[in-house]
């Protein structure tokens, strides 16, 4: 309910006729007409924080008893005085118009902290572990928390550093799919739009804040209940912007509605600053490409087999060999010597676990093939071999091959390689970056597909665990292609990161070409409705260790981001099946990547002003300067570290042999120099070489690390 309609309900409590005159003078304003989106700006969201310890000036709240099927009462209390040993500590309602507080004694172990929007906040990362297999990318980071808190900690590692911004909120179905002030938004709440549109303008505030002001963009998914409120809310919100909308075809067979159209389709709104421009690929996202099969490719490959009656075996030399099979995969095992005329093919010996494919007609004359061992081994090895339809019954499939203008085609440019097929070969298209055809504003493509390239690869990343509606894989890569291709080191981040969608595209995407973009996927750990209520009813609450196994991050986003790279699942087993379309290969190969997971934490200020909580903000230096190398995880004994990307100074003494050693280090890119001396920072920055970057930490850390929620609270 809107903050006003709670005080005048007070009002009216206490003044009927005050309240009335009050309410008919808010309902006048409220009908006055003005210029874009108007909603209410509901009071400040809080969060619970189960697990963080209860201290003398908390906000609180009471949980109800264990076994009980809903979480409690909503009122938040203060905590006054504790008895550790009787593990009791004495609140006090913070009642809203009330003439005096309520006060009681509770057991500690029914409290649980809450952090409303509108507090202070020192925020920390605690890592809960990594997944490596490459020591010279950077790591991918996974932040459970609530987002709204861990972007305000992103302001100071990544503040107008974003180069793109994926996010798929929540769609305000009235379906219990979101919360809002820790309660879920009903269909029948007569807020619930405009408490939809605080949530998402409090976030979309401080999103802008770490976007790259230069260049960058933000992508955002939505289907047709919030379509048009979040064209307006973006228009306010990035009123320098250029905003356009696509429509995605997600699922052709549609969902039935009796008495309406059945809908097909989501849309994304494309949001650019500065001077970013998509970058045309080889599809038009609409219009199949001749010759295309399920978003494939527009190679033309041909048939090996020569097919002219004069060429028959023996009408040339060196043309009459083995092409060996792997017979349970279907892929090329290798190529076979030529066979001198006069010899029985059936004496050449065939390699364990493969079938000779020779070049026969279809009533067994022998032919030839259309090229030299030598040659089909060397197109083979770059891609341009392969062989297709194959029949593990009969054992049967037929080789293919690129023309010589194909290949000459690939190697001037003029045909544009996009990816390889899970055999090794090429996948590609002939359209290079001049002409590629500029993209459609409706896409309808079978990658895009929710089951295809949604459900059924998480069903593979994850055993016996589902998601509820997860995005298809092929479809962010695709969205994020048009506005990364070019940046290599792109920096991706995605707060309503759910299932871990966009950090799997981004490797996908690093994959094809190359790059070291990295993620920042930021979601909570909160368990479904249907879920909460059986988990209470068992006797179980938010931060017991039953109840957090079950969390979205925990349960879902973190096992699937560590079998998306390792190509192992949970248990143990190689993860079956193939990625498909643009870049297809094994699943089970996993990618060269790295990514560690992180909870965000909520630090005292005590302990921030003693340095107490350096481990926990530590994790901030490391991203600001890119998440990549070793971590500087204490304060440095002898006044200054340096690691591979970076070097903290905390005792300006020994700045002359910092400087020094940071000339040495050929991968760090900051400097952080912890100083409350403006002069002395001066000093220090002009002695660092060149490329370095120098960022003054203050000597209270509550001064670098204390977020307000401002803004329109």
């Amino acid at each position: 309910m809107s903050r006003l309609t709670e005080l005048l309900g007070q009002v009216k409590a206490s003044d009927a006729q005050l309240g009335r005159d009050l309410e008919r003078e808010f309902r006048a304003l409220a009908s006055r007409r003005a210029f874009g989106l108007n909603f209410e700006r509901h009071r400040p969201e809080a969060v619970e924080l189960p697990g963080r310890p209860v201290r003398k000036g908390d906000k609180v709240r009471i949980c109800a008893p264990r076994g009980s099927p809903g979480p409690g009462a909503r009122d938040l209390w203060t905590v006054g005085d504790i008895d550790r040993a009787n593990r009791t500590a004495d609140v006090e309602r913070l009642s809203r118009g009330a003439e005096e507080a309520d006060r009681r004694t509770v057991d500690l172990a029914d409290l649980v902290v809450m952090a409303e929007f509108r507090d202070i906040i020192y925020p920390g990362l605690v890592s809960t572990g990594e997944v490596k297999r490459s020591d010279t990318r950077p790591k991918h980071v996974v932040i459970n928390g609530e987002n709204f808190h861990a972007l305000q900690a992103l302001t100071f590692s990544d503040r107008g550093r974003i180069d793109a911004i994926y996010i798929d909120p929540p769609y305000n179905s009235g379906a219990r799919d979101w919360k809002y002030n820790n309660d879920y938004v009903e269909a029948e709440d007569q807020y619930r739009h405009s408490k939809w549109l605080a949530m998402m303008e409090r976030r979309l505030r401080i999103a802008r804040e770490l976007m790259r002001p230069e260049r960058s963009v933000i992508l955002v998914s939505i289907d047709e209940k919030e379509v048009h409120r979040l064209a307006l809310l973006l228009e306010q919100v990035f009123p320098d912007a250029d905003i356009q909308m696509v429509t995605s075809v997600i699922s052709a067979k549609g969902a039935v509605r009796v008495g309406k159209f059945s809908r097909v389709e989501e849309h994304i709104f494309v949001v650019t600053l500065g001077e970013a421009k998509l970058i045309p690929w080889v599809r038009n996202m609409l219009d199949p490409i001749k010759g295309d099969a399920g978003d494939q490719q527009a190679l033309e490959w041909l048939g090996l087999r020569r097919r002219e009656p004069s060429s028959a075996r023996g009408a040339r030399p060196n043309q009459f060999y083995p092409v060996f099979v792997d017979e349970a995969t279907g892929r090329l095992h290798s190529v076979g010597d030529a066979v001198t005329d006069g010899i029985d093919r059936e004496t050449i010996a065939v390699p364990p676990g493969t079938v000779a494919l020779w070049p026969l007609k279809p009533d067994g004359t022998e032919m030839l093939w259309g090229l030299t061992p030598e040659v089909l081994k060397r197109n083979w090895a770059n891609g341009y071999a392969r062989v297709n339809r194959w029949n593990r019954t009969t054992l049967s499939g037929t080789v293919q091959y690129l023309a010589g203008g194909t290949i000459s085609a690939i190697t001037a440019g003029t045909i544009q390689i996009t990816g390889k097929a899970r055999d090794g070969s090429v996948i590609g298209t002939a359209a290079t970056d001049d002409d590629a055809p500029p993209p459609k504003r409706v896409w309808n493509l079978a990658s895009h597909n929710a089951e295809t390239g949604g459900t059924n690869v998480l069903s593979s990343l994850l055993v016996g665990r589902r998601f509820p509606y997860p995005k298809s894989l092929y479809a962010v890569e695709d969205i994020l292609r048009f506005f990364v291709a070019d940046i290599p080191y792109a920096v991706i981040l995605d707060f309503f990161a759910g299932s871990g969608t966009t950090a799997h595209a981004v490797m996908r995407l690093n994959r094809q070409d190359g790059g070291s973009r990295r993620a920042i996927s930021i979601t909570n750990n909160e368990v479904s409705a249907e879920e909460q209520t059986a988990l209470r009813r068992s006797g179980l609450r938010p931060g017991d260790e039953e109840w957090e196994q079950l969390g979205i991050c925990d349960y879902i986003t973190k096992p699937r981001i560590a079998a998306a790279i390792t190509g192992e699942r949970a248990d143990g087993t190689a993860v079956p099946g193939d990625y498909r379309f643009n870049d297809e290969f094994p699943m089970a190969e996993g990618f060269a990547e790295n990514a560690e997971f992180f909870t965000l934490t909520y630090e005292t200020p005590i302990a921030v002003s003693h340095n107490l909580a350096f481990q926990r903000v530590a994790p901030l230096l490391w991203l600001r300067a890119g998440a990549f190398g070793d971590r500087i995880e204490e304060v440095p004994a002898n006044g200054w570290m340096i690691v591979q990307a970076y070097g903290l100074l905390v005792d300006l003494d020994r700045s002359s042999e910092f400087c020094a050693a940071m000339k040495e280090a050929e991968e760090a890119t900051y400097a952080f120099i912890v100083t409350n001396d403006d002069r002395r920072y001066q000093s220090v920055s002009r002695q660092l070489p060149d490329g370095i970057e120098a960022v003054r930490l203050y000597e209270s850390y509550l001064s670098n690390f204390r977020f307000v929620s401002g803004g329109n609270e």
